[in-house]
């Protein structure tokens, strides 16, 4: 019995002992214990940043004919013809990230750095605000939960969205002190300037009080005025150098896009619609979007032209080769426009139209033409609203037009906008379908309709359809 008692204890301290060094013994030194707030900044930034300029070139040249591709005798987004998965790679892309945004902000609390907090919510703010500006109603406060085991988000309205976009905006500039150092690494977009980060959150905060501001409940408006009125409350971009604007430097990982520029250029043409707005301007940005038109025999140029978007029959009514993309746009080093001080000055002559604000329409519209020649690195000639095209007339539709190029290659933006405004008129060609009416909403993807149909069904009865002519909650 002694014996037995005596291998009994033995056993156990065997057992504690081996417990003891059992997570020392089996952690590995080369992983990652715990993440930081800044371990999953870098990486959000890059994939949110490119996946929008890849998208701003796959979809939105094509649905505001600003380029098309050619030759292209048949159906095509430049004709209206948005196919179901049209909205997946948005859809899968912006809930992924949303993820490590999520884990981002944890860190950050867990932490307790402001800072990075402040960033993560502004960062989610930007993803949440293209999902529900692309679909409508979506998953938000049930999603991305599968770790917790819920698979069937339920989907949250557009206007509980935005409430909860702007509320965490708000919060943001609270919380932002540029008093702390931002210390786990230095950030490809601001570099760990506090200042900058906290004038984007301000910035994007516009933006989207702009873009509900035909929902009058919303008050807007006023907002809008209280944040112009009180730039040291609310700081926003006030030149070119701060805007959210990445610079992709071609050097691992920070890559183009783009495997292969050529891809840009292959089997494309610049719109008729938007080569003919920069040609009226006679503007210097010409040059850098686009190469010149050429005769057929390939060696006489003939000055910018582009094919009208959503055209009838074949290629062989055109008997030119039509100017096409600059290639040098997406080699590296390239940009990526996320937000720009030339948005917040369109933003500034829109409501100085209106009336909402006193400042001077004429000033901020110059301002904001300026700067979106400049975050492109082109300088704009003497005398250029001296021509009357590009003069500010005291409309809406002139600032628009000149938002629009501003918007150029910066994700969905000018399609956004133009849901908003019904501005740039776009031209409605013979061979486009759909009625000739401009798709405002991509489809959900056939796996939300298989593994989440509850949910969505409620979603689309509310909405009225799962179709692309279902405008969304702040549409015109």
């Amino acid at each position: 019995m002694k014996n037995n008692i005596l291998i009994l204890l033995l056993g156990m301290l065997l057992v504690t002992s081996c417990t003891e060094d059992f997570q020392e013994i089996n952690t590995d030194p080369n992983r990652i214990d715990q993440i930081s707030p800044g371990t999953l900044l870098n990486p959000i930034i890059y994939e949110l940043a490119s996946f929008n300029t890849d998208r701003a070139d796959a979809f939105t040249f094509q649905i505001m004919q600003v380029a098309l591709p050619f030759p292209s005798s048949t159906g095509g987004i430049h004709r209206y013809d948005i196919s179901e998965s049209a909205g997946n790679s948005t859809w899968n892309t912006y809930y992924r990230w949303l993820i490590n945004i999520k884990e981002m902000e944890d860190a950050s609390i867990k932490n307790e750095d402001v800072n990075y907090q402040a960033i993560a919510l502004t960062l989610r703010a930007w993803t949440l605000s293209q999902l529900t500006d692309s679909f409508g109603d979506v998953p938000m406060e049930e999603a991305s939960k599968g770790e917790e085991g819920l698979f069937q988000p339920k989907f949250d309205t557009q206007e509980s969205i935005y409430l909860k976009i702007l509320e965490d905006l708000e919060q943001a500039n609270n919380l932002f002190d540029d008093s702390q150092a931002m210390i786990y690494g230095d950030d490809i977009l601001f570099h760990n300037d506090v200042k900058k980060w906290r004038k984007f959150c301000n910035s994007l905060h516009m933006r989207l009080l702009l873009r509900i501001s035909n929902r009058t409940e919303m008050n807007s408006f006023q907002k809008l005025a209280s944040m112009v009125n009180n730039p040291t409350e609310y700081p926003v971009f006030t030149n070119t150098a701060e805007s959210a604007i990445l610079q992709i430097t071609g050097v691992t990982p920070n890559l183009s896009p783009w495997g292969r520029a050529i891809d840009f250029t292959t089997f494309r043409s610049i719109s008729e619609f938007f080569a003919d707005q920069l040609n009226a301007l006679n503007d210097p940005r010409r040059e850098k979007f686009m190469t010149r038109a050429r005769e057929m025999d390939g060696t006489t140029y003939i000055g910018y032209k582009g094919i009208p978007s959503g055209f009838d029959g074949n290629e062989s009514q055109f008997q030119f080769i039509p100017s096409n993309h600059n290639i040098a746009l997406v080699q590296a080093p390239m940009i990526s426009l996320i937000l720009t001080y030339s948005e917040v000055e369109f933003i500034k002559a829109e409501l100085a139209q209106r009336g909402i604000i006193s400042t001077d329409a004429k000033g901020h519209y110059e301002n904001g033409v300026k700067a979106a020649m400049e975050q492109w690195g082109v300088e704009i000639q003497e005398g250029y609203f001296e021509n009357p095209q590009a003069a500010y007339d005291g409309t809406l539709e002139r600032i628009m037009l000149q938002k629009y190029i501003g918007l150029y290659f910066n994700d969905y933006q000018q399609w956004f906008e133009y849901r908003r405004t019904g501005f740039p008129v776009l031209p409605k060609n013979e061979g486009m379908v759909n009625n000739k009416q401009m798709p405002v909403r991509f489809r959900y993807p056939v796996s939300s309709k298989i593994n989440n149909p509850e949910n969505y069904e409620s979603a689309v009865a509310r909405m009225g359809g799962d179709d692309i002519n279902i405008k969304v909650w702040w549409e015109k």
